[in-house]
C-alpha cells in the first residue's frame, strides 16, 4: 500500500480520486490548495502526488517547484483541464512525472499511480522557470504521449527529428521545445530547406564573404551563426539535396564550419531540431539521404499523428481558430452550428491542422453573421471524404479503353491527377508558387516543371 497525496482545490475532484485509490489499496491524504498540499507533504511524506494546476492563491507550478526542493525522489503527477498542452509540457519540463487532463479518466488515473510505483524513481533535474512561446492544441492519447516528450527532451542538449505529415504543427512543437529548453533566451531561427534553391541553400545556412559569388557585395551571415546561443530548425530536412547533407553532417560532427568564400571557422553554437514529412529511414535505404546524418539528427524522434487520427481533438481546434480568426479579422463570428462542427470532424483532412485553420479564417471571414454554417466553408471542405476522384469515373474509363485495346493506361492517369493536384494547389495558393510547392513537398522549380506539364495532362476523370 502506497500514500497519495491528492492537492485539489475541487471536493467533488478529490473524493472521486480518493475513493478510486481506495480501493485501489492505497492510503489517502487530501489537501484543499496549495499551502496546504506543501505543508501536508512534509507531514504525510508520499510515495506519489497528485497536482492541480489551477488553484487559488499557491498555483500548481509553484507547488510542483516547492515540493521538487523539499524532496525531488517524490514523483508528482499534474492535473490540468487546459485543453492547451502547454501546462502538460511545461510540468513535464519542471520535472513532473507525469500528466493528467480534466475531466478525470478514473481508471488512466489509477494505472497511473500503478505504473509510477512499479517504476518510482527521482524524475529528471528541469527549470522551474520554463515559460511556453508556443501553443500546441489537443487532448487526445496521440497529444498526450507528444507533449510528455516534448518536456522530457526539451532540456536535453541531444538534436530532436520532428516527423509528422505536412500541417501537423511540426515548427509548433520545435518553438515548443526551444521555450522549455535551456537555451530558449537566445534566438529560434526556422530554415525551410525545400523553399530555397539548392544553389543559395549553402549560403543560407553557413553565410558568405563578400566576392565569395556575383552579387555577394557585402559579408552575410547564415542561420548557423544567427542561431547561436539559442536554437536552429530545419524544416523539410528530407529535402536536402546529398551535397547539403554531407556539409550538415559534418558540421553536426565537428560544431564549426567556414562561410562560403571564407577561410575563417566558425564555432557552431546552436541546438540542431529538424523536420520532415518523409519516411528517412525508408529514403536513407534508398540511398535518397544519408544514414549517418539520419541517425545524427534522429537521436530523439517526436512523431505528430494527422488530424484524421485524433478527431476528438477537432472541436477543440475549431473554438481556438474561430476565436482567433475573429479576433484578427475584427468580426462577430462567435460559434459554429453543430452540424457544421460534425461536418468538419468527418473530414480527412490531408492539409491537417493548417487546413483546418485555413478553411476556419475563410469561413468566419464569409459569414454574414454570428454562427457559422455548414455551407458556409469552402469547396475542399465540403467534399466528402472518401477520396479525390471519382473511382467508378476511373474504372468505367479503363475498361472502355481496355476493351478498346489501348494500352500504357497507367502514365495519363497519374499525369492527369498530378496535373489536377498541382492546379488545385496554385489556385488555393492564389498562384503563390514557393507556397503551392511547400504545402506539396516538392522544390518550386519541380512545381513550375510540373505546373508546365498539367495545361497539356486531362484531367476530365479527376
Amino acid at each position: 500500500m502506497a500514500t497519495v497525496l491528492i492537492i485539489d482545490d475541487e471536493a467533488a475532484v478529490r473524493r472521486v480520486v480518493r475513493l478510486a485509490l481506495e480501493r485501489d489499496g492505497h492510503a489517502v491524504v487530501e489537501a484543499v490548495d496549495g499551502a496546504q498540499g506543501v505543508e501536508r507533504f512534509a507531514a504525510a511524506r508520499p510515495d506519489v502526488v497528485l497536482c492541480d494546476v489551477v488553484m487559488p492563491g499557491l498555483g500548481g507550478f509553484d507547488v510542483l517547484a516547492r515540493l521538487r526542493a523539499a524532496d525531488p525522489t517524490v514523483p508528482v503527477v499534474v492535473v490540468t483541464g487546459e485543453g492547451s498542452t502547454e501546462h502538460a509540457i511545461r510540468a513535464m519540463a519542471c520535472g513532473a512525472c507525469d500528466y493528467l487532463l480534466k475531466p478525470l479518466d478514473l481508471p488512466r488515473a489509477v494505472r497511473t499511480v500503478r505504473r509510477i510505483l512499479a517504476s518510482a524513481g527521482p524524475p529528471a533535474p528541469a527549470d522551474a522557470a520554463a515559460t511556453p512561446a508556443a501553443t500546441l492544441l489537443g487532448k487526445s492519447d496521440a497529444m498526450y504521449e507528444v507533449s510528455k516528450l516534448i518536456g522530457r527532451v526539451a532540456g536535453q542538449p541531444t538534436t530532436v527529428l520532428i516527423l509528422g505529415e505536412s500541417g501537423t504543427g511540426k515548427e509548433l512543437v520545435a518553438r515548443s521545445i526551444h521555450a522549455h529548453g535551456g537555451r530558449r533566451a537566445g534566438p529560434f531561427v526556422a530554415l525551410n530547406c525545400a523553399a530555397i534553391p539548392e544553389s543559395l541553400l549553402e549560403s543560407e545556412l553557413f553565410g558568405h564573404e563578400r566576392g565569395a559569388f556575383t552579387g555577394a557585395d557585402r559579408q552575410r551571415l547564415g542561420k548557423f551563426e544567427l542561431a547561436e546561443g539559442g536554437t536552429l530548425f530545419l524544416d523539410e530536412v528530407g529535402d536536402l539535396a546529398p551535397a547539403t547533407q554531407a556539409k550538415l553532417l559534418r558540421v553536426l560532427q565537428e560544431q564549426e564550419f567556414t562561410r562560403l568564400g571564407g577561410s575563417e571557422t566558425v564555432r557552431a553554437d546552436a541546438r540542431i531540431l529538424a523536420a520532415t514529412h518523409r519516411d528517412l529511414r525508408a529514403e536513407a535505404a534508398a540511398g535518397r539521404f544519408r544514414e549517418d546524418l539520419y541517425y545524427r539528427l534522429g537521436v530523439v524522434s517526436v512523431r505528430l499523428p494527422p488530424l484524421r487520427d485524433r478527431r476528438e481533438d477537432i472541436p477543440l481546434l475549431v473554438t481556438h481558430f474561430l476565436r482567433r480568426s475573429a479576433r484578427e479579422l475584427a468580426l462577430g463570428v462567435t460559434g459554429v452550428h453543430p452540424d457544421a462542427l460534425a461536418r468538419l470532424c468527418a473530414q480527412d483532412w490531408p492539409g491537417n491542422v493548417r487546413e483546418l485553420a485555413n478553411a476556419l479564417r475563410q469561413a468566419v471571414l464569409e459569414c454574414p453573421g454570428a454562427t457559422i454554417l455548414p455551407d458556409q466553408f469552402p469547396p475542399v471542405v465540403a467534399r466528402p471524404a472518401a477520396g479525390l476522384f471519382d473511382a467508378d469515373a476511373v474504372r468505367a474509363h479503363v475498361g472502355r479503353a481496355i476493351a478498346g485495346g489501348e494500352g500504357g493506361l497507367l502514365h495519363p492517369l497519374l499525369d492527369a491527377f498530378e496535373a489536377a493536384v498541382v492546379a488545385a494547389a496554385l489556385d488555393v495558393c492564389a498562384g503563390n508558387v514557393s507556397l503551392a510547392a511547400r504545402h506539396l513537398g516538392v522544390h518550386r522549380v519541380t512545381l513550375k516543371t510540373r505546373a508546365g506539364r498539367a495545361g497539356r495532362a486531362a484531367v476530365s476523370l479527376l
